[in-house]
């Protein structure tokens, strides 16, 4: 399968600090694998949480990174959201996932018109 892979600017400025190349490469095929990879998160207008290892810090998924992003089957597009460590945060807040919900539904308003 082929798809564009859309680094969203809250992904772009966090990339550097958890992953390199190799790093970014390896999630990249993962998504490509199983494009719905990880959980839906509930109330987030269809983002999805997928587990990543750490390969940095040398910590597995369980305890690595999480990769917020979207599937948009009907552009073959990844739309990645952010990125940041479980040691930092497990879940988002309310408030966070309204708000990528607003930053979702722009892009959608943007790539679908």
């Amino acid at each position: 399968m082929q798809a564009l892979f859309v680094e969203l600017p809250p992904f772009q400025r966090h990339r550097s600090t958890y992953m390199d190349d190799t790093g970014f490469l390896a999630l990249q095929v993962m998504l490509l694998r199983n494009p719905t990879a990880g959980e839906l998160i509930q109330k987030a207008g269809g983002l999805r949480k997928v587990r990543f290892a750490d390969l940095r810090r040398q910590k597995g998924k369980r305890g690595g990174l999480r990769v917020i992003y979207y599937w948009w089957s009907g552009g073959a597009q990844f739309w990645l959201f952010t990125v940041y460590g479980k040691d930092e945060q497990d879940d988002l807040s309310a408030v966070q996932r309204k708000a990528l919900e607003g930053l979702l539904a722009a892009e959608l308003r943007e790539r679908t018109c």
